[in-house]
Order: C-alpha cells, then sequence, then structure tokens
C-alpha cells in the first residue's frame, strides 16, 4: 500500500464527497463550540470515515471535535447479548480516544423513561453535527428524525462499505452484476488514510458543562446491563468483544486458515476455518478495508480472491440491497419469479410445521438443524455453510413462506451478534432466491434453489458438528436466571 493519505489529499476529499450525504436543510452554526460526530453503527477511531469528516470539517472551522456514543433500552430485540457487546468495545474504545487525543463520552439510557435527548442538547451546541450512515438496526430511522427537528446541518457518512456504495445507485441483482464493477474499484478504495486528531483542542469547562450522565466504563458493566430496561434472557455471548480481540482474530485467521480458505471454509466442524469476523464487522469495531489490506497483505490478492468475494462482493451487494429496496426484510423485496412459485407451490404438504417458539428451542426433527440453532444461542453466530442450511430449512417447515421469513428474521436479530445487518437481510433473503435464479421445480421449494439436510452428510463432516452443539435440552433463559 502506499503512504497514506492526508485528509487534505485528492484521494480523501473524493472519497467523503461519494460516502457523505446531507440530512436536513441546517446551516453550520457560527457560534458552534465545537462539531458532534455521533457514534451509532461505527464503534471505531480508525478507518472511520464519519470521524474523519468531522475531523476536516473541525480543522476548517478551527474547532474540536467531540465523540459521543449512546445506547438506549428503545432498539429492537435490545438484550444483554448485543448491550455487552457494545459496552465491552466502548470500554476499549474510552481508552484508546484517551491515548490518542479525542474527546468521547459514553452514555446509557437504562430505562425508557429517561432523558431522551442528550443528543439534541449536545447538537444545540454543535456548528455542525456528523454521524453514520448505515441503513439497517433502525439508523436510518434515526437519523432523519433527529436530522428534521436539529437546527444546525447534519451529515451522514457511510464507513460500512470498502467501495461507497454511492457508486452503485440502482439496485444490484445478483453478484455476477455487481462483481466487476466493485472489484474494479478495490485497489483505489484500499489506499491508506491516516487518522489525525482534530487541531482545536477541547476547552476543559467545556468538557465539564455538558449535561449527560456519562457512563463509567472502567466501573462494573455487568451491574450497568443488569439494571436496564431490556430483555435479560439473552445472556452475552463468550466473544470477546472489541478491536484487540478483533484483531487477534484477523491475525489468526490470516495466519491459520486463509491460505486453505478454499477447502476449509466449507466445513462446518472446523470452527477456525472461517474468519469469523461478521460481529465486528457488524458493529464497526474493525473496517472491511482493513480485514481486506490484512488478506492481501498476508497471501496476495489472488490467492485471497476467494475471501475478498465473500468480504467485498456478496457483503456490499447485502448493503446495496438494503440501501436501494426497502422492502429488504419482507418477500416484497424477492424477483417476480420467486412469487409465481411461492403461489403455485403455497398449498403444497410440508415435511413438518414448527412454531417459532419451537424453533428457537431447536425442537425440530433434524439434528442437524438444530446443532446450527444451539450454536446460534450458545455463541451468537452460525457457522456461514450451516447458516445457509438453517435457513433454507426452515422456509420448508412453515406454513407459509411468510412465516418463514418472519420467523428467520426474528430468530436471527434476537440472538446473533451480526443480526439487523444489511448481510443478514441478505443472507436470509438468498434463502428465498434473492440474488438467484430458477432451478428445477419441487414441492414447497417450487423453482427456489433447495439445500437438503441430508445431503449435507456426503459434503463435510455433520456429525461431527452435530456432536460438538447437541446433546441434553437447550436451556434458553428466563428473567432472574
Amino acid at each position: 500500500m502506499p503512504k497514506s493519505h492526508a485528509l487534505t489529499s485528492a484521494f480523501v476529499h473524493d472519497q467523503l464527497a461519494l460516502r457523505s450525504r446531507s440530512m436536513n436543510a441546517g446551516r453550520e452554526w457560527p457560534g458552534g463550540e465545537y462539531v458532534l460526530y455521533w457514534m451509532q453503527s461505527t464503534h471505531r477511531l480508525e478507518d472511520n470515515w464519519a470521524l474523519r469528516f468531522a475531523v476536516r470539517e473541525a480543522d476548517r472551522l478551527g474547532l474540536p471535535v467531540v465523540i459521543h456514543q449512546g445506547l438506549d433500552p428503545t432498539y429492537e430485540h435490545a438484550n444483554d447479548r448485543i448491550h455487552a457487546f457494545i459496552l465491552r468495545n466502548a470500554r476499549e474504545l474510552a481508552r484508546r480516544a484517551e491515548r490518542l487525543g479525542h474527546r468521547y463520552q459514553f452514555v446509557l439510557r437504562r430505562r425508557r423513561a429517561d432523558d431522551r435527548r442528550v443528543v439534541d442538547r449536545m447538537a444545540a451546541r454543535a456548528a455542525l453535527v456528523v454521524t453514520d450512515d448505515f441503513p439497517t438496526a433502525g439508523i436510518a430511522e434515526r437519523t432523519q428524525r433527529f436530522a428534521a427537528r436539529c437546527e444546525c446541518r447534519v451529515v451522514a457518512v457511510e464507513s460500512h462499505a470498502i467501495v461507497p456504495s454511492a457508486l452503485f445507485v440502482k439496485e444490484e441483482y445478483a453478484a455476477r452484476t455487481l462483481r466487476p464493477k466493485v472489484m474494479a474499484h478495490l485497489a483505489h478504495a484500499l489506499e491508506s488514510v491516516a487518522d489525525p486528531v482534530a487541531r482545536a483542542a477541547l476547552d476543559e469547562s467545556v468538557w465539564r458543562s455538558f449535561e449527560v450522565d456519562r457512563l463509567d466504563l472502567n466501573g462494573d458493566l455487568g451491574a450497568a446491563i443488569a439494571g436496564c430496561e431490556i430483555d435479560h434472557t439473552v445472556p452475552p455471548a463468550p466473544l470477546v468483544s472489541g478491536r484487540t480481540a478483533a484483531l487477534a482474530r484477523l491475525r489468526a485467521f490470516c495466519r491459520d486458515a486463509l491460505p486453505d480458505y478454499d477447502e476449509r471454509r466449507s466445513e462446518p466442524a472446523d470452527p477456525d476455518g472461517s474468519s469469523r469476523l461478521s460481529p465486528y464487522l457488524h458493529f464497526g469495531q474493525v473496517s472491511a478495508a482493513e480485514v481486506a489490506r490484512a488478506a492481501i497483505a498476508s497471501v496476495g490478492r489472488a490467492k485471497a480472491e476467494r475471501f475478498l468475494d465473500e468480504l467485498v462482493t456478496w457483503r456490499e451487494l447485502a448493503l446495496n440491497f438494503c440501501l436501494r429496496n426497502s422492502n429488504f426484510r419482507s418477500l416484497a423485496a424477492l424477483p417476480d419469479w420467486v412469487h409465481r412459485t411461492m403461489r403455485d407451490h403455497a398449498r403444497d404438504p410440508r415435511e413438518a410445521e414448527y412454531s417459532l417458539e419451537q424453533l428457537e428451542r431447536a425442537q425440530s426433527h433434524h439434528p442437524l438443524w438444530n446443532a446450527a440453532q444451539r450454536e446460534l444461542v450458545a455463541t451468537g453466530v452460525i457457522h456461514n455453510v450451516m447458516r445457509m442450511y438453517w435457513g433454507k430449512s426452515v422456509l420448508t417447515w412453515s406454513a407459509t413462506y411468510a412465516d418463514a421469513l418472519r420467523h428467520l428474521i426474528h430468530l436471527n436479530d434476537k440472538w446473533a451478534l451480526d443480526g439487523r445487518d444489511p448481510s443478514s437481510y441478505g443472507g436470509i433473503q438468498w434463502c428465498f432466491g434473492k440474488f438467484d435464479r430458477p432451478w428445477g421445480e419441487r414441492p414447497v421449494w417450487g423453482t427456489i434453489r433447495s439445500m437438503s439436510l441430508e445431503r449435507a452428510y456426503k459434503k463435510f463432516d455433520a456429525k461431527s458438528y452435530e456432536g460438538r452443539w447437541n446433546g441434553g435440552e437447550l436451556e434458553l433463559f428466563t428473567p432472574g436466571e
């Protein structure tokens, strides 16, 4: 990679122009005391285009930057698992921000009745508000509501994609249509950029004057989470949160698995054969660009091509889908051929019909599917190969296709650390034929691509995977336990 670009370079200017969009008609307030960066989906200081935009604009205005991150109990499926993953990263983020010279604060809203306008009060003293541009997890809607009532200019900046999504203004219908377009820009988009701190320092009296109840991130985070009005039936996952853990996992993957990725990625019994970075990528604790650079540096672009196709083509195809198709959570997002075949096979007898509760408790008739659901409940992730079988099976075990989609979204968004993400919705919709083509016609499936749990035993060591996750009754936690 070339020497890192500065925030004044033409490359950075072009990238920010593509990645940023004004959210309201507000103007920069000349009496503002700082530029406010409201951190919502990109939970990192490095390789963060929104923070870069905030720093560049702050330097232009001669102002400092204040980074505000908050967490409240009102997001969909708010639970201990998601709260813990965010808070543990925030603890590390705060320490890193202090070392680097950023002013960062975290506010935890414990009850729905608690103060809801912390961001509004912060914005009232800001010359400009910068935030993350992200289409899922309620962030786009929250940003729109905030921008509509904010008097100063609000700019949303995308950091999720390696290649700016603004380059692809229409919905792409398959990986094959996006792949040549996105890969043509990849080398340029991976150029390194320095991450400076704003030149102006925030006056300490201004910092102390903020009327916010900052969370003590060095305190007992478990107790803080226990005091939140959220779902305590979904416990924290064992995966360690934070940039340090993400980079350690990335290094281990590049060293041990990436050289044999083509073979190892398809073996669910080999937990270290895939990157297992999706939770870190979803919460923005590490950037996809940093992952791609590390992979290329480790084995070269040609050897890393299969992994890069997953990381870039399929991930950014899912982002494009959620940005360009507002129905990404419904069957309305599917192509016409899928709707025709679903109508033709809506009354086909199902092999089995399971309720959402039975699925959640891994009470299907098939041990391999149950193992995948148990992995999700226990760890917050499912191996990528098993996730396809997991989703495809529910399609055939639900009374209607709409029920199947609702069940999958509920299970994934509630239990998965990478739930509520463009890639999650893209992956679930793929099970119903999105991004795909018609196949041979079969009962229930129609012309949707089928995946047989029975055939899985011939493709990988399904018995070992079952043995790892099955055994005894699946414990779902209840409040108070």
